[in-house]
């Protein structure tokens, strides 16, 4: 398997260069492929590079990383970007979710944390820690991500698959919960989505929330 190509985006020159050099301790992991200081040059260099995967910061010069994110998602939906900052504000979380971010990380987090959560984003899963996914879950569930849609509209399967994954649980902890294939649990998050028409995990989850079909904690 080929590593990530990820492009590294924050504004303060110490703290990019550890991290980029800590993402080099990880080749088999990921690949820095670009550096970016600014949400507009992000813009730029990630439709130079078409990185798998951004790690980016919120609060820049010249374009914030929110900003950057949604252009970016626009331009180049098969790229992951996620939010790697030192805002915990609920509105930074809020938009955040609404543009469809593969995660949101806070700057104190573990270094082994760090990679396990890349590696998720690579399985499709969302990189959020479980306090964070906590706090993100009851900060979504206070909002209707859409009146019209309805848990009704999934099967009963479909419904266990949705819990499991707004508890946390990866693709193959969902399969050996259920006792069905990776391959099965992929197809069910696929067709979740599809019915209700998000666009990844973590607007599943806090859907699962806001209905009820879940305890936030």
């Amino acid at each position: 398997m080929l590593p990530l190509r990820v492009l590294v985006v924050d504004d303060h020159h110490l703290f990019r260069q550890g991290l980029v050099g800590l993402l080099s301790t990880r080749p088999d992991l990921v690949k820095v492929v670009g550096e970016a200081e600014s949400g507009q040059e992000a813009v730029i260099l990630a439709d130079r590079v078409k990185p798998d995967l951004v790690l980016m910061d919120i609060y820049m010069p010249e374009g914030d990383g929110l900003s950057a994110a949604r252009t970016i998602r626009q331009q180049l939906p098969e790229t992951n970007v996620v939010m790697l900052t030192a805002s915990e504000t609920d509105e930074h979380f809020q938009e955040a979710i609404q543009l469809g971010v593969a995660g949101y990380l806070l700057k104190n987090l573990d270094a082994n944390e760090l990679f396990d959560l890349i590696e998720g984003v690579e399985r499709g899963e969302a990189a959020l820690t479980r306090a964070m996914a906590s706090r993100l879950l009851k900060s979504a569930a206070k909002r209707s991500l859409n009146e019209d849609k309805g848990e009704e509209e999934l099967t009963e399967r479909e419904i266990e698959v949705l819990r499991l994954l707004t508890k946390g649980y990866s693709n193959l902890q969902i399969s050996e919960e259920l006792n069905i294939s990776v391959n099965t649990v992929k197809t069910h998050i696929s067709h979740i989505l599809k019915k209700l028409q998000l666009k990844n995990r973590t607007q599943a989850a806090a859907y699962a929330v806001q209905r009820r079909l879940v305890d936030p904690d």
